[in-house]
């Protein structure tokens, strides 16, 4: 199997390479080998405007406007969190949440000041990512997870990524960046829905 990701992340790629490893040790059927790049020369394509008001349909679009850029199967993924106590911001703005140019320690530091000005003690989150795989202009899946967990008061651990530092997994007391990242997707939003989309291609060849 060789799949592409429509990003230019390396932070998604190492994820997502590190999850297809532990999926073809232990679930994979006998002989699979699955390699994960991302999309040759990403940034210089015509960029896809994820402007829709939800996961699955930037997902979807973004991956049937990549997969024309390429001959092997192209899957995309809009991920985020999603926090009660603002109504489910930042939501599909996560990327953006604090402009276009922000850093992940701006969106963070941004996350937690929304927070404490509500007053609210709930600290309720939820990471949810869409996956939607394509090949040349045409959706073959599209496969979706969350996780539940809990905002931090401040940033805990170096791993990870995103808002990775305040989000706290209460069943393991860690943070997704205090968790080894061979293990994260175990337990992330992206390694639930990267599992069902691997197990889509092990049981559909694509050919």
């Amino acid at each position: 199997m060789q799949l592409l990701i429509a990003s230019g992340n390396p932070g998604k790629l190492r994820e997502f390479r590190a999850m297809a490893l532990q999926y073809a040790s232990s679930a994979a059927p006998d002989g699979a080998s699955i390699e994960i790049d991302l999309l040759p020369n990403f940034s210089q394509l015509p960029p896809f405007d994820e402007s829709a008001p939800t996961f699955a349909e930037n997902a979807a679009g973004k991956a049937l406007h990549y997969s024309r850029y390429a001959d092997l199967p192209v899957f995309a993924d809009d991920s985020g969190l999603a926090v009660d106590a603002l109504g489910g911001a930042p939501g599909v703005h996560s990327a953006r949440y604090a402009g276009a140019d922000a850093s992940d320690a701006d969106r963070v530091a941004k996350l937690l000041a929304e927070l404490r000005a509500t007053g609210s003690g709930d600290r309720r989150a939820r990471f949810v990512c869409v996956l939607a795989l394509a090949r040349q202009g045409r959706i073959l899946a599209v496969f979706s997870d969350a996780v539940e967990g809990e905002i931090t008061d401040a940033p805990r651990g170096a791993g990870g990524f995103g808002y990775d530092p305040v989000f706290l997994v209460p069943a393991l007391g860690k943070t997704f960046a205090e968790i080894p990242a061979e293990s994260k997707g175990l337990y992330s939003h992206r390694g639930k829905a990267f599992r069902k989309l691997l197990a889509y291609v092990a049981a559909n060849p694509l050919r």
